[in-house]
């Protein structure tokens, strides 16, 4: 069952993503009078297809991991002569880079839209104050102290603890100072100070900016307390089920879940003896956590989620927008995440960011999946973030994506003429490959963090 949700939720997530990026290609497509001939979402067999009145074949096909749109072209194959104004290849230079940069662009607008849904929804997000500071890391040379607020990153407000994460992500790799601007809870004054950075958590696999600042953000303790079992689990065949708050392992206490988290991974097929809270009452319960391998390492697991902690409205904001704030917000965070996405490129290349946290279809069905489970805001913040990854993916200027034509397509409009057919196609080959060694590599990624 977990992995038919999986599998559905990775494929509904992908089949909007692709269908909007097609779709853009093809109503820009049809406004420029060239003939659509297939429109279609995946690769390979089709398992199902209609036709319009114009002559175009929509189809759904066996492989899903992408989709298509063909248009009538003249180095495809014969074109009768009285179509020949329709084909793609005859438009002219601007017409065939406004349908390339199409698909990109509803991506983009895709995000937008879904990001202006959830504004206008409101949204909340934890106050980001300081527990403690760790010794000897950038935040502590930059003087900052328990309790206070960090209300900006860089001169850029954040007022969450998601968005003090993300402007904290955009300075990955990066050497030089991130200026902080902090303040007292209940006072305006405000202090500003540098935190130096060097090559800041550069190789790391999965960075935690946050933690690697050096701080402790105010958070209500995460209690061991099962908020759900996977089925066919260590934790159900033993017994456990939500609501049990977990006392003791092998008469050790855990007053925490990372107390738990660290208990169970530290010891791969030992038996443990278990005392857990129920209804007032203490049980004991017997677990073996089964040997799980991610990364090269063997550790324990037991199969269950931890019930998430009651925050406190006093360590929450909100807001609320109308919708033209609200359309604002939503140009703003889909910019934000193009251009941390470009920047994330550029860092990898310069070995600035680990190439281990490029992620294939593996983990995306997997986030997906978690995701939609987690509730619709949480999918739709998802899609969101899917969608603007795949637009600016493809907007890179490698052959065989929509950036390598867009490359070839603005040679010609400076130039005044084509790129050569032979060009294009070694062009395309080396594409190709590229294209296809960042998928391998992206697998393995997957495969390797199972």
């Amino acid at each position: 069952m977990d992995l038919l949700w999986t599998v559905a939720s990775a494929l509904v997530t992908l089949g909007i993503l692709v269908a909007f990026h097609e779709y853009g290609h093809f109503w820009v497509a049809r406004r420029c009078g060239v003939k659509v001939l297939r429109f279609s979402i995946g690769f390979g067999t089709p398992l199902w297809r209609t036709r319009d009145s114009q002559g175009t074949e929509y189809t759904v096909a066996a492989i899903p991991l992408g989709g298509y749109v063909r248009m009538l072209d003249e180095r495809e194959g014969d074109v009768d002569p009285s179509e020949v104004h329709r084909a793609f290849n005859r438009q002219s230079v601007w017409a065939r880079i406004a349908i390339v940069s199409a698909g990109p662009l509803a991506n983009f607008l895709l995000a937008i839209l879904v990001f202006w849904c959830l504004f206008l929804n409101g949204e909340r997000g934890l106050i980001p104050v300081v527990a403690s500071v760790v010794p000897e890391t950038p935040a502590y040379f930059a003087g900052v102290e328990p309790g206070q607020e960090i209300t900006e990153v860089d001169g850029r407000p954040t007022p969450t603890v998601n968005a003090l994460s993300f402007r904290l992500l955009e300075r990955l790799g990066d050497t030089g100072f991130i200026e902080l601007t902090v303040r007292y809870p209940g006072s305006e004054v405000e202090y500003r100070s540098d935190a130096p950075i060097d090559r800041w958590l550069a190789g790391d696999e999965a960075p935690n900016p946050v933690v690697g600042l050096g701080i402790n953000l105010q958070f209500p303790p995460l209690l061991p307390v099962v908020d759900s079992v996977i089925a066919d689990a260590p934790a159900e065949a033993a017994g456990f089920l939500p609501g049990d708050l977990i006392l003791s392992a092998d008469g050790t206490a855990m007053p925490l879940w990372s107390d738990w988290v660290d208990y169970v991974r530290a010891g791969p097929g030992q038996p443990m003896e278990i005392a857990i809270a129920r209804d007032g009452v203490e049980v004991l319960l017997s677990v073996t956590p089964k040997e799980t391998l991610s990364g090269g390492e063997v550790f324990g697991s037991v199969g269950m989620a931890v019930r998430a902690p009651d925050i406190p409205e006093s360590s929450l904001r909100s807001f609320e927008r109308g919708p033209v704030e609200a359309l604002g917000a939503a140009l703003q965070r889909t910019l934000d995440l193009v251009l941390f996405t470009f920047e994330s490129i550029v860092k990898m290349i310069q070995g600035l960011i680990s190439t281990a946290n490029l992620s294939g279809p593996i983990t995306i069905a997997q986030v997906a999946a978690s995701s939609a489970e987690s509730g619709w805001q949480s999918w739709l913040g998802f899609l969101a973030l899917l969608s603007i990854s795949l637009g600016a993916l493809n907007l890179l200027p490698i052959p065989v994506l929509d950036g390598g034509h867009l490359l070839f397509y603005f040679i010609e409009a400076l130039t005044g003429r084509a790129v050569s057919d032979r060009v294009q196609g070694l062009g395309y080959q080396m594409g190709l490959i590229m294209v296809m060694s960042l998928m391998a590599f992206a697998l393995y990624n997957d495969v390797s963090r199972l």
